[in-house]
């Protein structure tokens, strides 16, 4: 017996709503379900959030932080569509202005988010240092950060050259943002987030 998985459009996705208020990410055509993670995988989010609020704000830049309210659509080139909600997007405000009457996904044809943030869980571990590792580094996306509850470690991947370059951070390590470079934040800190 054959089991055939519905496929998606882009466009599809994006007016989907099964009505059970389920947050859904598009994989290569198909619906994702996002699992809605722990409390430490939460509070964790919120976390980052608002520390990159509040360096927004003391450094009077045009920018703004949100937590699993923006999407952006991945060229992960196969022949069906796919779009992640990272954790935390930091995006210019003028980005977030412009989607303000239509769905809150960066298009591949507009510029890519300054940074986002992936919290680890057991279901996402794959995702998140592979496949979602080269998709933003393709979407030319600046920094992308891993944060790995599990391993107790924070990684930040800078773009060089179409590529990330890593750097892993532990325990009471400074976790060094090029995107805020005044954010004094330790590993032993994110991770002890309520």
């Amino acid at each position: 017996m054959t089991t055939t998985t519905q496929k998606f459009s882009f466009a599809d996705y994006l007016v989907y709503d099964d009505g059970t208020g389920t947050r859904y990410e598009l994989v290569e055509g198909e619906l994702s379900p996002m699992s809605l993670g722990t409390g430490r995988h939460g509070a964790i989010s919120e976390f980052l959030n608002d520390q990159f609020r509040a360096a927004i704000k003391a450094a009077e830049l045009p920018w703004t932080s949100k937590d699993m309210r923006i999407g952006v659509r991945s060229p992960r080139g196969g022949r069906w569509d796919t779009s992640r909600i990272p954790d935390v997007t930091v995006l210019p405000i003028a980005r977030w202005e412009a989607m303000a009457d239509r769905e809150a996904v960066i298009d591949l044809s507009e510029p890519p988010p300054l940074l986002v943030v992936e919290v680890v869980s057991e279901s996402t571990k794959s995702a998140d240092y592979r496949a979602k590792y080269s998709e933003y580094s393709v979407l030319e996306i600046p920094e992308y950060w891993i944060v790995d509850p599990l391993d107790a470690k924070v990684t930040i991947c800078q773009l060089n050259e179409g590529r990330y370059d890593e750097a892993a951070f532990t325990g009471e390590s400074i976790i060094q943002s090029p995107t805020f470079p005044a954010l004094k934040l330790t590993v032993a800190q994110v991770l002890a987030a309520q």
